[in-house]
C-alpha cells in the first residue's frame, strides 16, 4: 500500500514538472485573443519585426476605428493610423504607441497595412496611403516608402510608381541575388496580386501579375520547409501558394483559417496575416472580426471591432495547415 502511495505521489509530482519543462522548451502559452487595441478596438493587418535597440518584438497594425461614434458608411475604416504593440517573446503583447508617419500632404488621410523590415541598420516601411476619409471604397490609394532608425518615427522617402492609382498591401522580400521584390494588390484587376523588382528599394520595375485565380489581398511572402510561400487573404480563409523561384506559383488546394475556431473571440474567418518563421517553427498572426459570426449582422461596434489571434503552422506531405484551436506555445528567438 505504501509503495502504491509513493508511486501515485511521484506521478502527481513529475507529470506537472514534465509538462512545465516541455512548455519551457516550446515557449510560453500565448494569450487568446493575442491582442486587442485599447484605443479603437480595431487591430487588423499585423506585421511583426524585431526592434534591435530595445530588444523586443514590435507588432505594427492597422488601427480601425471600430468604436468611434457617428461614423457613416466606411468612414470608420478610413482615418486610421498605424498602431504599435510590443512583446518580449511573442506570447504576451501590450500597446505601445501610434507610429509617427511624417507624411501628411492632405488634411484628412488614411494609413493601411504596413510591411516593415530591417536592412543594413535601417527599418523600412511600405505603407498604403489613402488621401482622405471616405464612405466607400471608390477612391485612390498609393504605396509609400518610409524609413526609420527607431521604429517609432518614420520619414517619407517616396511614393511608388506602380501599375495604377489603386494599389494596396505591400509585401517586400529580398531575392537570393540580393535584389528586392514587391508584391501588392492591384484593385483594378479583380484584386489580383501583382509584383515589381528593385535593386535599391526605391526604384521599381513593374513585372506584371503574380497570381490572380481568385480575388485576394494582403500577400505575405515567407520561406519555410525548403519552399517559398505566398499567403493571401481570400475573405474566406487564407489561400496559400508555393514556389521554388518566387516567380512561378502553384496554389495549395486547401485554405487555412477558413473554418471558425472554438477559442475566445475566434469564431470568424481569419484575415490579412503575417507569418513569422522562427527556427524550424512558423507562426501565423492573423486578425478576426469576432462579432461577424452570422451573415447580415447589423453594422455597429460589435461587428466592426477586430483583434489579433495567433496559430502555429504545421506541415505534412507538402501541405501547410493549422489547428487554430490548439494552444500556442511560443518564444520568438532574439535576432542579432
Amino acid at each position: 500500500m505504501r509503495r502504491i502511495f509513493i508511486a501515485v505521489f511521484l506521478m502527481a509530482f513529475f507529470v506537472p514538472v514534465s509538462r512545465l519543462l516541455a512548455q519551457k522548451k516550446n515557449g510560453k502559452l500565448a494569450d487568446k485573443p493575442l491582442f486587442r487595441d485599447p484605443i479603437f478596438d480595431g487591430a487588423a493587418d499585423p506585421v511583426i519585426v524585431w526592434n534591435k535597440k530595445e530588444k523586443k518584438w514590435f507588432m505594427f497594425y492597422t488601427n480601425r476605428r471600430a468604436n468611434a461614434a457617428n461614423e457613416t458608411g466606411l468612414t470608420w475604416v478610413h482615418g486610421t493610423r498605424i498602431g504599435i504593440a510590443e512583446s518580449k517573446d511573442g506570447a504576451k503583447w501590450k500597446y505601445r504607441d501610434t507610429a509617427n508617419i511624417n507624411y501628411r500632404p492632405t488634411k484628412d488621410y488614411t494609413h493601411w497595412a504596413p510591411d516593415v523590415f530591417e536592412h543594413d541598420g535601417t527599418y523600412h516601411m511600405y505603407l498604403t496611403y489613402v488621401p482622405g476619409i471616405f464612405t466607400d471604397w471608390n477612391h485612390p490609394r498609393q504605396i509609400l516608402h518610409l524609413t526609420s532608425k527607431d521604429l517609432l518615427n518614420w520619414d517619407y522617402k517616396s511614393t511608388l510608381k506602380l501599375i495604377n492609382d489603386k494599389v494596396i498591401d505591400a509585401s517586400v522580400y529580398q531575392l537570393p541575388d540580393g535584389t528586392w521584390r514587391l508584391w501588392y494588390n492591384n484593385e483594378r484587376d479583380s484584386k489580383s496580386i501583382y509584383y515589381a523588382d528593385s535593386k535599391d528599394l526605391e526604384n521599381w520595375d513593374l513585372k506584371g501579375k503574380a497570381v490572380g485565380d481568385r480575388g485576394g489581398e494582403g500577400p505575405k511572402i515567407f520561406r519555410w520547409k525548403d519552399k517559398y510561400w505566398m499567403l493571401v487573404d481570400n475573405w474566406a480563409g487564407m489561400g496559400l501558394y508555393y514556389s521554388d523561384d518566387l516567380t512561378n506559383w502553384t496554389k495549395q488546394p486547401k485554405r487555412i483559417l477558413e473554418e471558425p475556431g472554438k477559442g475566445a473571440e475566434d469564431q470568424a474567418i481569419g484575415g490579412h496575416a503575417d507569418v513569422v518563421v522562427n527556427g524550424d517553427r512558423a507562426y501565423v498572426f492573423y486578425f478576426t472580426h469576432p462579432g461577424r459570426t452570422t451573415k447580415n449582422a447589423p453594422d455597429g461596434t460589435e461587428t466592426r471591432r477586430s483583434l489579433i489571434q495567433l496559430a502555429e503552422l504545421e506541415y505534412k506531405d507538402g501541405v501547410i495547415f493549422t489547428n487554430r484551436d490548439k494552444p500556442v506555445y511560443i518564444n520568438l528567438k532574439k535576432k542579432k
